[in-house]
C-alpha cells in the first residue's frame, strides 16, 4: 500500500495561496482552540498533534511529516483547531488561505483527490488512535503502531516494509506513552528475536508474532 501525501509537485499551488513559515524544535504552530484560519502543508520536517486534557495532560495523537496536511478544521467556516500542533523538528510549513488554495483544487482533480483523501486518512488514524487507547494493553499500542506503519514503505521519511526511523523517546510520544515503558517492551522483543534496535531505527524481525497480539475482530478493520 502506497502513503499518501502531497506530491512536490503540487506545492507551488499551496505557495501560490498562503505563505512558508519555519519553525524550530518545541515551537507550537497552533493551540487547541485557536481560530481555524489556515491549512497548512509541511514540507519539511515533523509535527506534534496532541490533545491536553483539563488536568494537564497531553495525549499525542500522531507525528505528522512531510507531504501532509494539517489544520483540517479550516474546511469548516467559524471552526476552531480541536488539537494543538508543535515542531519535533526544523520544519517549514507553508499556511494557506483555503479561499485562494480552492482555485488550484479545481483546476487539479488529482489534487482535488488528494486532499480528500488526506482528510478520510486523518479520520482513519484517530479512529485507530482511539482503538489503541481504549482497548490495546502496551504490548498490542506498539505492535500495532509498527505494523501499521510499516504498512505504507516511505523513501522520504526512512519508512520501509520492516522499519521505522524512530528512536525510543519518538515511539513513545507517537503512542502517548512512558519511554520506559516503551523501551522495556523493545528490549523484551530484542531478546526474542522480534525486532532489533539501533538509535533512530526500529526493526521488524518476526512479523508473524506481532500480528497474532493484535485482537482477531480488530486486526483488519
Amino acid at each position: 500500500m502506497e502513503q499518501i501525501k502531497i506530491p512536490e509537485k503540487f506545492y507551488a499551488c499551496f505557495e501560490h495561496a498562503g505563505r512558508s513559515i519555519t519553525y524550530a524544535p518545541g515551537e507550537t504552530v497552533y493551540l487547541q482552540g485557536d481560530s481555524a484560519d489556515c491549512l497548512y502543508l509541511v514540507k519539511r520536517g515533523r509535527v506534534r498533534a496532541f490533545y491536553v486534557t483539563r488536568t494537564g495532560k497531553e495525549l499525542t495523537y500522531e507525528i505528522i511529516e512531510k507531504g501532509k496536511i494539517i489544520g483540517e478544521s479550516s474546511f469548516l467556516s467559524g471552526s476552531v483547531y480541536p488539537i494543538s500542533m508543535e515542531a519535533v523538528n526544523d520544519v517549514e510549513l507553508i499556511a494557506c488561505d483555503l479561499n485562494r488554495l480552492y482555485g488550484s483544487m479545481e483546476e487539479s482533480k488529482e489534487l482535488m483527490r488528494l486532499v480528500i483523501q488526506l482528510l478520510s486518512r486523518t479520520c482513519n488514524h484517530l479512529t485507530e488512535q482511539l482503538r489503541r487507547i481504549t482497548l490495546y494493553d502496551r504490548y498490542q499500542k506498539i505492535a500495532s503502531f509498527l505494523l501499521h506503519e510499516t504498512m505504507f514503505p516511505d523513501t522520504d521519511r526512512g519508512v520501509t516494509k520492516r522499519s521505522i526511523p524512530y528512536t525510543h523517546e519518538e515511539l513513545a510520544i507517537s503512542l502517548g506513552m512512558n519511554r520506559v515503558t516503551v523501551s522495556r517492551v523493545l528490549n523484551e522483543w530484542k531478546e526474542q528475536k522480534v525486532v532489533s534496535t539501533s538509535y533512530g531505527k526500529i526493526e521488524i524481525l518476526n512479523r508473524k508474532y506481532l500480528e497474532e497480539l493484535i485482537p482477531r475482530r480488530v486486526k483488519n478493520v
